[in-house]
């Protein structure tokens, strides 16, 4: 298995692409959408709309079987505790997984809270922490493993929130053992200049980690995550392809040197993921 860090622009000089990919609803294989063979990571999120779904750590190893795609697993500090997390991740260990981001996860609506209980036994820099231990032999009672782990730490951070704010908490995350970072979707790629700009104010240095910058493809009626433009939103409306402003956008960042990213496939009302048309997107971006 490859480190996503390994697949990195700052390690390869080529550009690096992380996939979101949404577990099915089901445990039936046929149910799955096909893989994306010019993605360099799958990144299987954990119960995306705070919804039963296959386990991200388990899928991440069967989409892995000969010949699969190299992939990740999404692990969020909402939902188990610290001996169910740290259980899970020696079984991530068993199943050949090196890749993990760990998150916070959405929060439960107070109709949810009446059906499901918030965890939340670790912050997400915790937990970040609590991994980088592992990896040194010891699990969270400070008792030592059998084995130390060998898992390459992702993070993440939604620029959204403040840039300040993020990369405060972007440095603390790096302190305490994360590798790499992904972020939500932006649309502006400047945003990526003015983070790193008060990643290096508010810590006196700059972030020397990898960088995935998120790139949502849009559909017409479809979600988004964050403000969408008004401009995008008007040529969605008069039926220009999302395929073709994701490609735009993608140019946009690479001009203003953003080699990393994390692209995320339109999302339907429902929660369903247009997987053809993220290839039709990956496909064009492979040959610029």
């Amino acid at each position: 298995m490859v480190k996503i860090t390994e697949r990195s622009y700052e390690i390869t000089g080529r550009p690096a692409v992380i996939c979101d990919f949404s577990p099915p609803r089901s445990g039936v294989p046929d149910q799955l959408p096909p893989a994306l063979p010019e993605a360099d990571f799958l990144l299987v999120a954990c119960n995306p709309g705070r919804a039963v779904r296959a386990n991200s750590a388990m899928l991440a190893a069967y989409l892995r079987r000969p010949a699969g795609p190299e992939t990740a697993f999404a692990l969020v500090t909402r939902d188990l505790n610290r001996l169910a997390i740290q259980s899970q991740l020696l079984g991530a260990q068993l199943l050949g997984l090196e890749n993990v981001v760990v998150a916070q996860g959405d929060p439960f609506s107070p109709a949810e809270r009446e059906r499901v209980k918030t965890v939340a036994d670790y912050t997400p820099t915790e937990l970040i922490a609590a991994i980088a231990a592992m990896n040194r032999g010891r699990d969270f009672r400070d008792r030592q493993l059998a084995a130390p782990t060998d898992f390459c730490i992702g993070a993440t951070a939604d620029l959204g929130r403040g840039l300040r704010r993020e990369a405060r908490l972007a440095h603390r995350k790096a302190a305490a053992g994360a590798q790499f970072l992904i972020t939500q979707p932006i649309f502006d790629p400047q945003a990526a200049d003015r983070f790193r700009a008060a990643a290096a104010e508010v810590a006196g240095q700059s972030l020397t980690l990898p960088i995935f910058y998120g790139l949502q493809m849009l559909e017409a009626g479809g979600l988004a995550f964050g403000a969408v433009p008004p401009e995008t939103l008007a040529q969605l409306a008069a039926g220009r392809s999302g395929v073709e402003i994701a490609v735009e956008l993608y140019a946009g960042f690479r001009e203003a040197g953003i080699h990393n990213i994390y692209l995320v496939p339109p999302i339907r009302r429902g929660g369903g993921r247009d997987y053809a048309a993220a290839q039709e997107f990956l496909a064009a971006i492979r040959k610029m």
